[in-house]
């Protein structure tokens, strides 16, 4: 099996600008409104047919036999501990499959990315999140550079891309507008409780918490956030089921502050050296 990672460019045409999206130039009161709330919402990348390919490629990999391939950093046919909520997890979908590695070059994404991180930008890591109908789990609150940190400067961000419509009934992702500001929090547990992230916030975060902001999109938009952002997701108790991929990327200069592999799989990177290489490509043209 090849290992996709080694090649850095669109291997098929899925994604080529005839077949996507206009990209778009944010405007100032779109740049405003992420600095003051850390996301921005409701932007189409992708259209039907490229998530149709999409989905049909996050089915195969579901497959149970899917976990015995060497090339995830990650998969778990579900995270969660309880079997009645089952939340598909996986990292890596860019070494295996095509259409999930040339996803990462589609110009509408990048050029989003690029203005909100104000640099050209690097590819950090893919996940996917899948939630089944009537028993899909939730994703409990946290800080994504609460996982991250082996990296510095925090210049990341995060694009969370609905392959399927995701509203409140069937567990789109949450937000806490405006805690970028916090203070960085403790890692808890990705699968477990959404009141777990209780034991590391004060009554003042706390209470905010409770007002959460749902980002309900259509199939094929996305939400980009910034990486200190609370966020999270309810579980799918609907007769839909959820499937999302999230795409995380930092600007060009970001270093290593560890001296262990980044990811598995991924040999390391010297402490204060830039990630650069076969899998933190540039995703620019």
């Amino acid at each position: 099996m090849q290992d996709l990672s080694t090649i850095h460019r669109m291997i098929g045409d899925l994604f080529n600008a005839e077949n996507s999206p206009e990209p778009i130039e944010l405007t100032d009161e779109q740049r405003l409104f992420f600095q003051e709330n850390g996301y921005l919402s409701g932007i189409q990348l992708l259209t039907e047919p490229q998530c149709a390919a999409l989905l049909d490629s996050l089915n195969a990999l579901m497959s149970p036999m899917s976990v015995e391939n060497p090339l995830w950093h990650e998969i778990h046919l579900n995270e969660s501990s309880n079997p009645e909520h089952i939340l598909f997890h996986a990292l890596g979908a860019w070494r295996i499959d095509q259409h999930f590695h040339d996803l990462l070059w589609n110009r509408p994404f990048v050029r989003i990315a690029e203005q909100l991180l104000a640099s050209p930008v690097r590819f950090w890591h893919d996940q996917l999140f899948c939630k089944p109908a009537s028993h899909g789990g939730n994703v409990a609150w946290h800080q994504d550079y609460s996982y991250w940190t082996r990296t510095t400067p925090m210049q990341h961000l995060t694009c969370w891309i609905a392959l399927e419509d995701a509203d409140e009934t069937n567990g789109c992702i949450q937000y806490i507008p405006g805690s970028h500001h916090w203070d960085l929090l403790p890692m808890t547990d990705l699968a477990g409780d959404m009141a777990g992230i209780r034991s590391v916030l004060d009554d003042r975060q706390w209470k905010r918490l409770q007002n959460p902001v749902p980002i309900e999109l259509s199939q094929g938009f996305a939400t980009f956030h910034h990486p200190l952002l609370v966020h999270g997701s309810a579980a799918n108790r609907s007769d839909r089921s959820r499937k999302a991929t999230v795409i995380n990327v930092f600007a060009d200069g970001v270093c290593s502050a560890a001296s262990e592999s980044l990811l598995k799989g991924v040999p390391p990177v010297a402490v204060g050296k830039e990630l650069t290489g076969q899998f933190f490509p540039m995703l620019g043209h």
